[in-house]
């Protein structure tokens, strides 16, 4: 019975936090975008190649590279031209028709917000203009890496301000910048130039794939969203395995830690890493049930120390994943300042993730 009433304190403790009575910003209620991209109708309407294409909802990312594989480039280009955004964000796709897909697509909406996404420049994977908008990005080659790394971010990111001005080294285009900098040597120990391939060359997507919360309010305190980004980010890490990139290493931010404790599972990453994280919906590494090596890290003025490591009728994430019972290997962090300052040059963190996302961290 103390037990119990000991629960009870806690989880009003927790709810009071995230709910915003401790001074913190309450969130917005959002409703996750799931399904098919838009244009699958069309999309399956085809019948200009005289057989169904893939579908959307339900096709396998190995079904889909077979599909394309089968395909000649005149036929492949048609497709791009007919159903941007259905080929761009269609797992399994080859990479060079989904980047030119999501051109096509972010241009065609005439949207300010996602305008840049269009550059020439750009490598854009995937794109869904619905709702706050999602999107991937691939900082690299990673049609011809050795290693690659996802970056999960957490709360109030989307397509729109997926690269916006913000805080040095901060939000998902710019931790994945900041990374594949870290990484970006030869054996020689010369830089490697954005764009360029060199022996154990690491490609970085920063991948904002799901309907985040808003501020932190209920939404980030539950598990609905996280359970909606973690379908969307195992089906992504399968449709990279289709098209023969190397298993991936998550980088997980925040929130984005819940999405990636649930999804470690259904994923052939190589290693999870969560940092600045209120829990994975997991009280120990081993619940994680994944082959993938647990990282994780947190600096000592991030306030998601604040947040108590609960569960209780849906709200609250867990077990801490820094906590020596929870059993993951420790990131160094000493000098990270606040909750996302994990990319920070010289930080001690940026160079661990480095040397996890290179594969030569033990």
């Amino acid at each position: 019975m103390r037990r119990f009433g000991r629960t009870l304190v806690t989880a009003a403790l927790a709810v009071a936090v995230v709910g915003g009575t401790a001074g913190w910003a309450s969130g917005d209620s959002q409703s996750a975008v799931t399904g098919p991209p838009p244009g699958s109708a069309g999309w399956r309407a085809d019948t200009a190649y005289g057989r169904a294409l893939p579908d959307p909802a339900t096709a396998a990312p190995r079904e889909v590279a077979r599909f394309f594989a089968g395909l000649d480039d005149a036929a492949r280009a048609a497709l791009v031209r007919s159903h941007p955004l259905v080929v761009g964000n269609l797992d399994g796709a080859p990479l060079p028709l989904r980047y030119e897909a999501n051109r096509l697509a972010v241009a065609a909406t005439g949207d300010a917000r996602f305008a840049s996404l269009a550059a020439p420049d750009r490598r854009i994977l995937a794109f869904d203009p619905r709702g706050r908008g999602q999107v991937a990005e691939v900082f690299g080659d990673l049609e011809h890496a050795a290693h690659v790394s996802v970056i999960v971010p957490g709360s109030d990111n989307d397509a729109a301000s997926h690269d916006a001005r913000r805080a040095p080294h901060t939000g998902p285009a710019a931790m994945a910048r900041a990374l594949r900098t870290a990484t970006g040597t030869s054996a020689a120990g010369r830089p490697v130039a954005e764009g360029s391939v060199a022996e154990g060359s690491v490609a970085v997507i920063a991948w904002t794939g799901y309907t985040t919360p808003v501020g932190v309010g209920l939404d980030a305190a539950d598990g609905r969203l996280a359970a909606a980004g973690a379908t969307r980010l195992a089906r992504f890490t399968a449709g990279l395995d289709a098209v023969g990139a190397p298993d991936p290493v998550l980088f997980c931010h925040s929130y984005g830690s819940v999405v990636c404790g649930l999804a470690a599972r259904h994923t052939d990453a190589r290693d999870v890493v969560a940092f600045g994280s209120p829990g994975m919906r997991a009280d120990t590494a081993g619940d994680l049930r994944t082959g993938a090596r647990v990282w994780a890290a947190r600096g000592p003025s991030d306030w998601i120390a604040d947040v108590p490591n609960v569960r209780f009728a849906g709200l609250g994430h867990g077990a801490d994943p820094t906590s020596a019972a929870f059993g993951a290997r420790r990131v160094p962090a000493a000098d990270v300042r606040g909750h996302a300052g994990y990319f920070t040059p010289g930080t001690q963190s940026l160079a661990a993730f480095a040397a996890i996302a290179k594969g030569e961290a033990r």
